[in-house]
């Protein structure tokens, strides 16, 4: 079934020229984000060794989860390598629509953190391997806080967060009290919301599968999201994802902000102190889990030099080949993704974050419990979701910005994911 309703939510996407790289250059889609941006570089003393051109295609998040998916599905051939996560390896591997990866010894499988192993296969088997993995976590300027008064501890209470950054707001000099996403999109704001939600005890779905986006507790989440970002965000917080968010921060315009572990790589102000994500009651899904990961679509003519790359691309020797480069160094290499990266000297000397990093990985929960019958954390393994996601990513957004009250965009979110599990024939 659900290769038939994944086929059918990718071919509604609009298509992409196809194309193919030739056997002396691979094609790559990346998201743009810093690593992905590093890479470039780095990457340029793989080309001199191999002589094996690499053209990469760098898109907006959701841009290139659109197009990556529609060439993906529909056997398009545009990319050799495509960058996808968690939500769509396992599925995309079962269908057939990516390639099972074998690497050599040398490569070192079981290095990879099991969390993002377990989270990029289908029984058993490896359908993309990690570039870096993240959970998320408070990043806060401690010398705010302090002039403040306040405090933000691990697991805090979202009320004492809410109240951290009331504290720290001063938007008459530039500062706002909590920077989060609100950008719409399955991996944008629906992603950051969700963790809100299941602190707060909500799901997506019951245990028929049935949305449950109507409930006391998505609405008791969702009013306090739209009262934090809309009293103490920065103006045009509906178009904040990642990067909007790590500029502002970075302009030190930001009191705190929520998001990916993988950001504290990229914080300038050596003020910033971390904690653990926050909740309502309910630390099970607080922090999400995720791995940006390279895969290669079925069918490739380049598949044997794809995967070539894409071992050198998530290799140890790619994090010191970062370590050691002169515009980077070992504050920038990629993480969360190898045991063996925490246990570089160099590494640990310059990472402030990482031992708040790792504790979020090892804390993140995917699988099912006796609160939410899927596998996920800020998303569901299941093909209906994105589409799931986005329409309610569009109407969480609206809600933000008092286009609709908080309940009309749950009960417009609500009827949508109705519509279309039914469709996909879970439930009559």
């Amino acid at each position: 079934m659900f290769v038939k309703n994944a086929l059918r939510a990718a071919t509604a996407l609009t298509l992409v020229t196809a194309g193919s790289a030739s056997a002396e250059s691979l094609t790559i889609a990346i998201v743009n984000n810093g690593h992905m941006i590093n890479m470039q570089k780095v990457a340029e003393a793989y080309t001199a060794e191999t002589g094996i051109d690499l053209n990469w295609v760098s898109l907006e998040e959701g841009v290139l989860r659109e197009q990556v998916t529609s060439d993906t599905a529909t056997g398009g051939g545009q990319y050799d390598i495509i960058n996808i996560g968690m939500q769509e390896a396992p599925i995309w591997g079962a269908a057939g629509w990516i390639e099972p990866l074998n690497f050599s010894d040398a490569y070192d499988v079981e290095d990879l953190l099991p969390a993002m192993r377990a989270g990029l296969s289908h029984e058993g088997t490896l359908y993309a391997a990690p570039f870096y993995g993240e959970s998320s976590m408070v990043m806060y300027r401690k010398d705010l806080a302090d002039a403040a008064g306040v405090t933000i501890r691990d697991n805090d209470s979202w009320w004492n967060v809410k109240e951290a950054a009331a504290a720290m707001h001063d938007p008459d000099n530039g500062v706002y009290g909590a920077c989060l996403r609100g950008k719409p999109g399955w991996g944008d704001n629906a992603a950051f919301i969700t963790t809100i939600a299941n602190s707060f005890g909500a799901r997506w779905f019951d245990e028929e599968m049935r949305p449950d986006l109507d409930s006391v507790a998505w609405n008791a989440a969702i009013n306090f999201y739209v009262d934090l970002l809309g009293n103490y965000g920065p103006p045009g917080s509906e178009g904040n994802s990642f990067n909007e968010i790590l500029a502002l921060y970075n302009e030190d315009k930001c009191g705190l902000w929520i998001d990916a572990t993988i950001a504290a790589s990229f914080l300038e102000n050596p003020n910033v102190a971390y904690a653990q994500s926050p909740n309502a009651g309910n630390p099970v899904g607080a922090n999400w889990l995720w791995a940006w990961a390279f895969a290669i679509p079925a069918g490739s003519p380049n598949a044997d030099e794809a995967q070539k790359f894409i071992e050198w691309a998530t290799s140890k020797d790619y994090v010191k080949a970062v370590g050691n480069h002169p515009e980077f160094g070992w504050g920038s290499v990629p993480t969360g993704q190898r045991a063996s990266t925490y246990d570089i000297p160099e590494f640990k000397a310059v990472a402030k974050f990482a031992d708040a990093e790792m504790a979020a990985i090892d804390s993140a929960a995917p699988g099912a419990t006796d609160l939410k019958p899927y596998v996920g954390v800020q998303f569901v393994a299941i093909p209906e979701f994105p589409q799931i996601g986005v329409i309610m990513g569009q109407e969480m957004a609206a809600a933000l910005t008092g286009a609709k009250t908080v309940e009309e965009a749950l009960a417009a979110s609500q009827e949508a994911a109705d519509s279309i599990m039914r469709e996909a024939g879970y439930y009559e």
